[in-house]
């Protein structure tokens, strides 16, 4: 797939009209301290989210995007150092207890994993944990807590819902696990919903399936989402708008639409280089990022890209580059960026 192929599954760009947004991350960095070693996870990151709208935050394996979206719900462990503000309707979620956040979690924004087995109990039919759910955050008898079960199960398009809310998780695929995730993070009608690399473990034509799924609830119920991934594909398929997170920090973010049409940061381009394309000879060699991203203990001076970069100057390894609108809408952090329409392969060595 080409960055034109991709740049045309893009989304429209997002009309907001002066909304303002649901969540609003400001300057969120998180370290881990452990054995007199301190782990830089996120740098920095700045994003907003408005209702109805799908934010994707894409990344290697490493950058930061799930340990950021595991901040805002407060699920980091006790070793985790967190700071900056994370404001959801006036609230600033990283500011409250254990005891207040569990108010917020689940009622107002949910967490969808990217393992269905190993978020579901074996022990449990199906039907007993989306009831749990339900009560968890509503005061409903058994009766109510089972309508809006089967009503969950019917909204996530679950085929036979009266026969799933009996049957255990084993007895279902894998695409079935994970709608019943969907359902469970639904139980309580959360205004933000983030998928964190739900998709990854589905084949091709199941993960189309649950895309489809949050881009309908999404539309019907004006749910905000977040979605974490490694797939730049299904970003520029079924997101308004995209960070691209390296090393902890975001190094691009636009709509969607203009990021994949207008890339500037070579780590970008670099990634769309990688992505297999049709017109490629078979059995050709996929173009390669030389290098490793850095020790998240020990950060470089300059841009973390940079030790990779076939652009990099020596301003580049001197001093970190500002995160800035550069162009409407598009943020980039690049001493010195690459040229619209320039080569996928551009980005790296």
């Amino acid at each position: 797939m080409s960055i034109e192929e991709v740049s045309e599954l893009a989304s429209p760009a997002p009309v907001y009209g002066g909304a303002e947004p649901l969540l609003e991350v400001s300057d969120l960095r998180v370290r881990f301290d452990a054995k007199g070693r301190r782990v830089n996870a996120v740098n920095g990151l700045s994003y907003h989210v408005h209702a109805g709208r799908m934010l994707a935050i894409i990344g290697e394996s490493g950058s930061g995007k799930s340990v950021s979206s595991r901040a805002l719900m407060g699920l980091l462990p006790p070793t985790a150092r967190i700071s900056g503000s994370a404001r959801f309707l006036g609230t600033d979620l990283l500011s409250l207890s254990e005891r207040e956040m569990r108010r917020h979690r689940g009622a107002d924004l949910a967490m969808v994993f990217q393992d269905p087995t190993r978020s579901l109990n074996p022990t449990m039919r199906i039907g007993t944990q989306i009831t749990e759910a339900v009560r968890a955050h509503g005061d409903v008898d058994k009766r109510a807590a089972f309508d809006r079960a089967m009503e969950l199960l019917q909204l996530v398009r679950l085929p036979a819902p009266e026969r799933r809310f009996y049957e255990y998780p084993h007895q279902l695929s894998g695409g079935m696990r994970q709608r019943v995730m969907i359902a469970i993070a639904l139980a309580a009608d959360p205004k933000l919903l983030i998928a964190d690399e739900a998709t990854t473990a589905l084949d091709v034509t199941t993960q189309a399936q649950v895309m489809e799924l949050l881009l309908e609830l999404q539309e019907r119920l004006g749910t905000a989402i977040i979605m974490i991934s490694h797939d730049l594909g299904l970003a520029a398929s079924y997101a308004h708008d995209v960070i691209v997170m390296y090393a902890g920090r975001a190094v691009e973010y636009a709509p969607a639409s203009t990021l994949f049409s207008h890339v500037r940061m070579p780590y970008t381009r670099a990634l769309l280089g990688a992505i297999p394309r049709l017109e490629r000879t078979p059995h050709s060699l996929l173009p390669v990022t030389p290098g490793q991203p850095p020790d998240l203990t020990a950060l470089p001076p300059g841009c973390p890209f940079a030790p990779r970069c076939s652009r990099a100057q020596d301003d580049c390894h001197a001093e970190p580059p500002p995160f800035a609108e550069h162009e409407p809408g598009h943020w980039w952090a690049c001493w010195h960026p690459c040229e619209v329409g320039g080569p996928a392969e551009e980005g790296g060595r």
